[in-house]
């Protein structure tokens, strides 16, 4: 059981894997943090985004979840549209 609400049944390969990348960091702070933002989001983004998030999920965990949570400088290379969106998601905000 990952938590994920977003069945990958009907999504493209590429989406399987980062949304079960998503659900997979290693911490479960960020599983909780990034997993539920892909639940959100991940059938809606562009190639382009998807590309962004991809470069996010290489972002070592203490680092990303530093970023995420406003502690720590925004990583090399993930700022965009997809990091400013994640950071900005509020989980109670989605009925989480």
């Amino acid at each position: 059981m990952t938590g994920s609400t977003l069945s990958s049944d009907r999504l493209d390969p590429r989406r399987k894997r980062l949304l079960y990348r998503c659900w997979h960091r290693g911490t479960r702070e960020l599983d909780l943090i990034v997993g539920r933002f892909a639940d959100a989001h991940l059938t809606q983004l562009s190639e382009g985004e998807l590309d962004q998030l991809e470069r996010i999920l290489e972002v070592p965990d203490p680092e990303l979840y530093d970023a995420l949570v406003g502690d720590g400088p925004v990583p090399d290379g993930i700022a965009g549209s997809v990091y400013e969106h994640m950071k900005s998601f509020r989980v109670a905000d989605h009925g989480a």
